[in-house]
Order: C-alpha cells, then structure tokens, then sequence
C-alpha cells in the first residue's frame, strides 16, 4: 500500500477486513473510475488511547479557544450565501464572533464583530449593508473597514488622531476553495492553500464551487464537538448503530486514507458489510437502499445477470443528467454510489463525488458539553443559480427526522444523534483515563487527535 509514493506498513495489524476491498471493487466497475478514487494512502498512527480530558475538561476547551480557533484556518460559510457587494453572515465559533462580508470589488473580507468604541457587537444577524454602523452610538466603518462616521465627532479627537492605526476594522486572513469561505484570525498564518495541499487536485473533477446549497440544516448536540464529529469519521458504528443499512454498504470494508491536513473514508454502497452472516441478494441490496417495506414492490428491478450497483447507478446518471448534462455518462459507479467521506482539519467534512453532503462541526458558544452539528446538501444544477435553502435550525430536543428536506438520511442521522449525549454522559462518568481506537477503520479519529495535538502544542510565540 502507498502513502505519498513511500510503502507505508501499517503495524502491527492487517491494515482491512477480510472480503472484496475497495480497490478490488473498483475493478468491477462499468465504468473508468477516476484516478483520484485509485489512490491509497494507510497510515499507522499507533494505538495509545485518546484522554477522556480532551472531551469532558473546561481547562482543555479554553486550550482550544486559544490555540486552535484562534489560529487554524475553518470553513465560515459558502460564497453563494454573500453574492453580492454589502452581503455578510455572522461566523460564530466559542465566545469569537466575525462578520465575514463581499466587497464592491467581489472580494471577502472577515472582521472581528466588535465596535471598536465600547464593544458592542456590530452584527447580530446575517444580511446585507452598505456600511457597518453600530447599533449603540453610530460609528460607523466602510465595507472595506475604514472608520467613516463617529457621531459628535467634536468630542473624539483622539480618535481622530488615531484613525487608521487604531479604528480600521482588524481583518481576519481570508481564503476561497470549491465555493468555500474560510477565515483564520491569526495574522501569520500560512496561505489557505498551503494548508489545504493536495486535496484541492483530489476535487478538481467534483467542481463543488458549480453548486447551490439545496438543504442547510443545523442541530443542537448535547456532548462535544469531537463527539459529534468522530461519529461521521468511521464506518465502523453502521454495525450496531444502523443495522438496517447493512446489507447494501460495505462498513468495515472502508478504505482508510489520511494526508497531512485532509484525510477521508470511503465506503462502497450497493455492497454487503462483511460482518452479516447470510448472503444478500442483488435485489434485498436494491430494497435495502430504497428502505422499501417486505409488503411492497420494489420501484427499481434487476435484471438477470446484472448487480443492484450497476443498475443503482445508470439510475443516478439518468437522475443527474438534467443537472450536468452528458457529463454523467463518463462518471464511474463508484461516484455515483459510495460513501467518499473527506474531513478537513479541524471540522469540515465535504464529500466527494454527485454525494451532496458536507458536515460542520463546532462546539455550541462557549460551552464544551454542546455542539452544533450542520448538514448542508450542495447540489449540480444547470442554467441560472438556484436560491439558497432557508437554513433550518433545530433544537437539542428535536429529532432530525423533522428535517424532511434530508430525505430518508434524516432518519440516519437521527441514530447517530441518539448515541452522542450518551457517549458524553459515559465519558464524564468512566474510571478509564483513555478512549481506546482501532487501528484502522478508525484512524480518522486518531489523525484529526494527532493534528489537534500538535495545534496545541505548536509554538506561536511573539504572536497576538
């Protein structure tokens, strides 16, 4: 196996489940798959168990707010959510606020959301301005973050003398990739695209900027960010957490890559989890995946001789074609079918391929026992851009299945939700000092704690 051109073994273990691997399943395809889906990249990380601290402790979230939010670059929103000159949305991530807003040069710009006369926060909602004023007394920025208004300006002649050193707005460092706005505070970062590497040549083909959000729905969680996240970070949970998807994907077959900042999970539907003890026909894998009762007929057949994956996928072609035209015909099964599950370090989980899932995570305010967990469906469209969904914003105690708009991964969710709190709550009360990972199937975890790790730890002396 590879990993970034150098044999990589992965210790002490095998590194996959027995049965059909991915790459094995590739070769079944009906059509060519894309060389970006060839690439293997395992990589042991060894097996030491992650601190229960890292969840449960006020202390390591106030490690977090300084070192992580403060200084790593993160997903603040999607670029058709500001289009226009004077549209802004407010990113909230801990106790930090920014407005992130378009410029009349169709640039983005990102300000700490504070009046820099008393403090008050400059924005509460997202909207759209021709300036920034402040709710409170009226000073009053430019787009572009110059100070234009401070009402009785005969009263501030200091402010006046230290106009441009201390009340030009402050800006974030601002990047774009594949439609997405990302900020980072810290003045020294490194370039977005340094940090991003290779996985903007892994998405070239995919095209996510030629999308429109066609869902955006947020939920409340009751554990952790990392909680919430780790729950979308392996295949290994379908087992007991969604048994009835077991017969048309393939969970503990998932090949496993990790890079340097990105890494991904790939899980191939329309193929059995090698954990069931009964064989599964083509047409129980076709029932299975359309969630059809046993009292009912199943909308879509197999023919003799054919698999429910090759049928499953001329109908996503035939589904997607009034999208993105006869682009559809060179795409290979593969991309119409599986699971190709990216995260981006810390939080952002695009998905690969026509798959229109994109997850973000982040902890809820400043509280380290809640987090917010959205699902935006970022859908191919053709001719003039469709509106943006209204945003859904669902309440801790309200189940996902309300969100009809996910369709049948509504109820999905919804079992990943029920173990979150209870993993919380466990971890508040368990003896054992560790979290104990496998060392393959789920070595996303144990990467993104690597990364968290070193974040924490690196040296940003001389820094604000």
């Amino acid at each position: 196996m590879v990993n970034n051109g150098c044999m990589t073994t992965l210790e002490p273990r095998p590194a996959r489940s027995p049965g059909v691997s991915y790459q094995e399943l590739l070769d079944a395809d009906t059509h060519p798959v894309p060389a970006v889906l060839r690439l293997e990249s395992p990589l042991y990380l060894g097996d030491t168990d992650i601190p229960v601290e890292r969840y449960i402790s006020r202390e390591w979230h106030e490690i977090e707010k300084e070192r992580l939010w403060s200084r790593v670059w993160q997903f603040a929103c999607r670029e058709e959510q500001i289009p226009d000159a004077g549209d802004y949305i407010v990113y909230d991530i801990t106790n930090q606020s920014y407005i992130v807003v378009r410029q009349d040069d169709g640039s983005i710009k990102a300000y700490p959301n504070a009046c820099l006369h008393r403090g008050r926060r400059l924005k509460d909602y997202d909207g759209h301005c021709s300036e920034i004023r402040c709710p409170f007394h009226g000073f009053s920025w430019a787009l572009e973050g110059h100070l234009t208004d401070v009402p009785a300006q005969w009263d501030f002649p200091h402010v006046e003398e230290r106009r441009e050193e201390d009340f030009h707005l402050p800006e974030c460092q601002v990047g774009t990739w594949a439609g997405f706005v990302f900020i980072n505070p810290d003045p020294q970062c490194e370039p977005l695209s340094d940090f991003l590497g290779g996985i903007q040549e892994q998405f070239e083909i995919w095209k996510l900027e030629d999308r429109f959000i066609e869902a955006h729905v947020t939920k409340i969680i009751g554990a952790n960010w990392k909680i919430a996240q780790e729950a979308f970070s392996e295949a290994y949970h379908v087992n007991a957490t969604h048994p009835q998807i077991l017969p048309y994907l393939a969970d503990t077959n998932s090949q496993v890559d990790v890079w340097e900042n990105y890494s991904r999970v790939i899980t191939a539907g329309l193929s059995t989890s090698p954990l069931l003890w009964y064989d599964v026909s083509e047409d129980d894998m076709m029932r299975g995946m359309l969630d059809v009762r046993v009292d009912q007929d199943s909308p879509i057949k197999i023919p003799a001789g054919q698999t429910a994956r090759a049928v499953a996928s001329a109908s996503a072609r035939d589904r997607w074609r009034s999208a993105v035209g006869d682009r559809v015909d060179s795409m290979s099964d593969s991309e119409m079918m599986d699971s190709i599950d990216y995260t981006i370090f810390p939080n952002l989980h695009p998905w690969g391929a026509f798959n229109r899932i994109v997850y973000r995570f982040r902890p809820n305010g400043d509280d380290h026992r809640s987090s917010i967990m959205e699902v935006f469906f970022l859908s191919p469209f053709s001719g003039k851009r469709p509106p943006n969904a209204k945003r859904r914003d669902l309440a801790i105690d309200e189940p996902f299945t309300n969100a009809t708009e996910l369709g049948m991964l509504a109820k999905v969710f919804q079992q990943d939700v029920f173990n979150m709190s209870k993993v919380q709550a466990g971890l508040e009360t368990t003896w054992k000092p560790g979290v104990t990972l496998a060392n393959y199937q789920e070595v996303k975890v144990r990467w993104l704690h690597k990364l968290l790790g070193e974040f924490v730890n690196k040296d940003f002396t001389g820094r604000r």
